[in-house]
């Protein structure tokens, strides 16, 4: 049996802590087979939580890293085949970067590509080394803000769960590695030429346009912004805080880049009273070099404190279903 901790600022809900911890102040002689013997244990635990931190494994490195996330036995998602637009850097063949954005920047919170047709069920993330000041991953229960959205604006809950919501993105000419959103359409759409991008957009649902500097203007078909998880539950479950806040002109005119799955407006006191919400429900993960954490992308949404100071902060990624 896990003997789980309870961190001291953590978050309590009604059946669970938020986030669930295990700390490892014992010998482990082979995590592979730790992880397996404790699988299901730990599984019960992030069906709960929605994530979970594990400290103190011995875990340093991207390969390190990688043979963790194996033990799980998890379907690989590779960010390849993903549709994400930021700009990652593969160090093994499930681990990459986090978004290469400056440190200067804060990444709002999301579910990971829930601005596609294509997302994951599970995130890892592995802090090889910490800021020395700020850098915290935020993490949000998205049940518990839709569960709050639905008593303070049930109208509101009600259309954004029968409506859905859409996206309108810029896919790059070429990919520019001095911007976080820098993946152009050859590499986003996993495709060469303009034949086999229409064919892909067609495929997955979207409209386009093809502009003259080369790059796309797409919109995506209707995609949830609310899911019903296995418990019955349901998530809030969409990009939409992360393009409010963080996109290019978006706070401005969020019809800009996000609509109702009808077209029709998402207005900014409906989505202020969003991001108000989502504090309640939000912790700061303050790493801890060697930190691993396992978080549900369907119940759990993150993003990234902006950091200061000399040191690196290096955080990777793992996404699986």
């Amino acid at each position: 049996m896990i003997n789980f901790t309870e961190l001291e600022d953590r978050l309590s809900f009604e059946n669970s802590n938020f986030p669930t911890a295990i700390i490892n102040d014992w010998n482990i002689e082979d995590t592979t087979s730790w992880i397996k013997e404790n699988k299901p244990e730990i599984e019960n635990a992030l069906n709960k939580s929605g994530s979970v931190l594990f400290r103190g494994f011995p875990v340093e490195n991207a390969e390190s890293f990688d043979k963790f996330a194996r033990a799980f036995d998890y379907e690989n998602f590779t960010y390849q085949e993903s549709l994400s637009n930021a700009v990652r850097i593969n160090l093994t063949e499930l681990v990459f970067t986090a978004n290469e954005a400056p440190k200067d920047v804060e990444i709002f919170l999301h579910h990971e590509l829930a601005q596609t047709p294509i997302s994951p069920n599970k995130l890892f993330f592995f802090c090889k080394s910490a800021a020395e000041k700020g850098g915290a991953t935020p993490i949000c229960r998205s049940d518990k803000l839709f569960e709050a959205l639905e008593k303070n604006e049930p109208e509101l809950a009600k259309r954004f769960e029968t409506l859905g919501v859409k996206y309108k993105t810029k896919m790059l000419a070429n990919d520019d590695p001095e911007s976080g959103q820098g993946r152009g359409w050859q590499s986003t759409l996993s495709v060469e030429t303009k034949d086999e991008a229409d064919a892909k957009l067609k495929e997955l649902g979207y409209s386009w346009e093809w502009q003259s500097d080369g790059s796309i203007k797409a919109t995506t078909p209707i995609l949830p912004a609310v899911k019903t998880l296995n418990d019955g539950s349901k998530s809030f479950y969409n990009q939409l805080i992360a393009a409010y806040l963080g996109w290019e002109g978006v706070k401005k005119n969020p019809s800009k880049a996000i609509t109702f799955g009808d077209n029709s407006e998402i207005t900014t006191e409906s989505l202020d009273q969003i991001v108000e919400l989502s504090k309640q429900f939000t912790y700061d993960m303050n790493w801890q070099d060697g930190d691993v954490v396992l978080v549900d992308n369907k119940r759990v949404m993150h993003g990234r404190r902006s950091f200061l100071g000399e040191r690196k902060r290096e955080v990777l990624v793992v996404i699986a279903n």
